[in-house]
């Protein structure tokens, strides 16, 4: 890493602010400068506000936690309160440090069943929901993992297959399988900060962005933007993350089960002993955004991720768990340099970072994470409101999340 990325990381620690705005959302109305809205609540600061709040500002599509009574979450002793880790940076950076620099929201750890750290900052609480943007494509792609175990998907088989509306867009004549492993050859960027790039005329598309003055929204919903999307080489054989490309693999699985990702995803979320319903952000004709919309508590995210530790608990099957833990090609994943720098040793499979055979990681934009560790028996949850949607910090927090599970 150059003396540049070791300077940036150095000044984003010491430009910590733990404090919350505190005029967003009070008053009835807020002043116009509190107000967070469709407009503003990607931008800092009223995304601190925004995304642990996102029902009030965006329609939604419930995924139900059932009738049953919630199922406590085991207490186990607090472990490593004050544990500290090697920074990319060069320097010890302690945990507590580190959560604030990185706009931490909720922070949860599980050992071998039992919480031993659960902290909140930002107003954050127990029974808030929060979104978990990208690491929406993870729960998404081991639904589609058990649809191919069921035979409802056949990895090989072409989107259009299932979803003929893709002829001639960049994932037509994609397969299931470089759906699921981000294989496809689609003339695409996902620049967070470019209003003009392929990921931004994705979020007007799918309602979370509002585009600027001086550019159009090209498409409506989804469903007109995925038809549109343009192939820029082969499939196969490398890996280009899209989040476009999930949204194609959602269609065909809705397509091919006649059952939307919200509704899957409930058959789930029910046998959790979840505290509360998720929900996924809609898109202006309504669907769920099945790429980065879906927003949950921190404690059943860490029920989500203790039920793939013990096995899918008959809500998953363990040879779907299993097939993901294998990971994908390292090869691949390593000629990625941006991604391979970021976290060494990973591959990716089925919309999941994998160690093989010993953890899986979901991540979303702003700082949210899921790290499920088999070898270890840890679970990991942090939620986030970081000012930009990618950030030095993002190569620590990882750092943090896997010297910690060592460490437990």
């Amino acid at each position: 890493m150059s003396t540049d990325f070791h300077q940036a990381l150095r000044s984003a620690y010491a430009a910590t602010d733990a404090e919350p705005h505190p005029a967003l959302m009070q008053g009835f109305p807020p002043q116009p400068a509190a107000r967070v809205t469709w407009h503003n609540f990607m931008q800092p600061p009223y995304n601190r506000w925004a995304f642990l709040n996102l029902g009030r500002i965006r329609p939604s599509i419930s995924v139900p936690r059932g009738q049953a009574p919630a199922q406590p979450l085991p207490q186990g002793e607090p472990r490593l309160e004050n544990f500290q880790f090697h920074s990319a940076s060069g320097a010890s950076v302690g945990l507590h440090e580190h959560l604030l620099a990185s706009c931490t929201d909720g922070w949860l750890v599980m050992k071998a069943g039992a919480v031993v750290q659960e902290r909140y900052f930002n107003g954050h609480a127990p029974m808030k929901r929060h979104i978990m943007f990208s690491v929406t494509k993870s729960l998404i792609g081991l639904l589609a993992q058990d649809l191919v175990r069921q035979g409802v998907l056949v990895e090989q088989a072409l989107a259009t297959a299932y979803v003929p509306e893709l002829a001639g867009s960049a994932f037509g004549d994609a397969t299931v399988r470089q759906l699921l492993d981000m294989a496809v050859a689609i003339d695409y960027d996902e620049v967070y900060d470019d209003p003009r790039s392929g990921s931004s005329q994705f979020g007007y598309a799918c309602g979370l962005t509002l585009p600027p003055a001086d550019v159009q929204a090209a498409y409506q919903s989804l469903y007109e933007y995925l038809p549109a999307t343009r192939k820029k080489g082969e499939h196969g054989g490398f890996f280009h993350y899209v989040t476009a490309t999930t949204e194609a693999l959602a269609w065909v699985m809705e397509r091919a089960s006649g059952v939307s990702c919200a509704q899957q995803l409930s058959k789930v979320w029910q046998g959790l002993g979840c505290d509360r319903d998720g929900f996924f952000i809609a898109d202006p004709w309504g669907r769920n955004v099945a790429g980065a919309g879906f927003n949950a508590t921190l404690r059943d995210m860490a029920r989500f991720g203790a039920m793939l530790l013990a096995g899918g608990q008959g809500l998953l099957p363990r040879q779907v768990i299993d097939n993901v833990l294998a990971g994908g090609d390292p090869a691949v994943y390593a000629a990625n340099p941006a991604f391979a720098q970021w976290s060494p040793g990973a591959t990716y499979r089925s919309q999941w970072y994998v160690y093989p055979g010993e953890a899986l990681l979901a991540v979303g934009i702003h700082g949210q994470y899921l790290y499920v560790d088999f070898s270890r028996q840890v679970v990991i949850v942090k939620q986030s409101s970081l000012p930009v949607a990618e950030s030095v910090l993002d190569v620590d927090t990882l750092r943090l999340i896997r010297a910690l599970a060592t460490a437990l």
